[in-house]
Parts: structure tokens; sequence; C-alpha cells
């Protein structure tokens, strides 16, 4: 299974690599990594990587991730090449043809609209509960969330 440092990397790379001035605020790498966790449960029915996202009030956050970039960058900060810790990430191919199927299904947004588009979506919103949107919450969106809620709009996708 890959890393998520792995695949934070290879979306960081991805993006600043073909285009410099590319936004990539912390905001959006959450949502974009949560987009390839999802849809990977969805269509594969398993996971890209290691790793699991909370239902937070900007939409799903991984702790991890969170973490390695909290001392430095905030919500809107820009991630950039240099915050990459491995410059060199080797996926499959197949890995890395289905991160770059979701980030050209998803990078046309940014990380405000993305965190619109999850809060509308059933995993987060179930995994709350009674929760105010304002109102802090570490509940893990599970797998099965994700299988079902993913797995039903890649179905009607497909057809």
């Amino acid at each position: 299974m890959n890393s998520i440092h792995d695949i934070t990397d290879y979306i960081i790379l991805r993006v600043k690599s073909e285009d410099r001035f590319a936004s990539l605020i912390n905001l959006k790498l959450q949502k974009l990594l949560y987009y390839v966790q999802a849809w990977s449960y969805g269509i594969n029915k398993k996971p890209m990587f290691d790793g699991e996202f909370e239902a937070w009030i900007h939409g799903p956050v991984n702790r991890e991730i969170y973490n390695r970039f909290n001392s430095t960058k905030y919500l809107y900060s820009e991630i950039n090449i240099d915050d990459c810790m491995n410059h060199n990430v080797s996926l499959s191919s197949e890995d890395a043809e289905f991160i770059d199927f979701i980030l050209e299904n998803y990078l046309k947004y940014s990380g405000a609209e993305l965190e619109r588009l999850s809060h509308n979506e059933m995993p987060w919103i179930e995994t709350r509960g009674d929760l105010n949107v304002n109102e802090r919450c570490d509940k893990v969106i599970t797998p099965e969330l994700m299988i079902e809620y993913y797995g039903k709009k890649w179905e009607t996708i497909k057809s």
C-alpha cells in the first residue's frame, strides 16, 4: 500500500511541476487527498494509501498530513515543491493513472469550492451527525461510507 506522504508529494509535484504558479493551498491539498482516497474506495473498494479522514469544520482532513504542515502552513497557505519530503515518488503506473484521473476532475476547483462540495456529500454529513457546521469534530469518515457513496456515484457515471 502507498504511503499517504508519497501520495501527498506526488500531488504537489504534479500540480507544481506542470504550472509553478498553480494554486495549491493546504485546504485544497487535503481535499484532493480525500477525493483520491474516497474514489479509490468507491471504484476499487480499497484504499489508495494508508490514512483516514476526519470530518472537520472545513471538510475532510487527514490529521497526519495536517500535522506535517501545521508548524509552517495555515489553511490558506500555499504548498510548494520545497514542501515535498520525497522528490522522487515511485508509484505503480496504475496508481499514478488513477490519481491523475482524480486530479483532472478536481484540480479546476479552489480549496473553498472543494470544501463546499465535500460539505454536500453524504460521508461528511453523516459522520458529523447533528453537529453544527461550526462545531469541531474528529470523527473518522469510515471506508464503508465512502464505498457506499462514491461506489453509487461511480455506477451512475458508468451507466
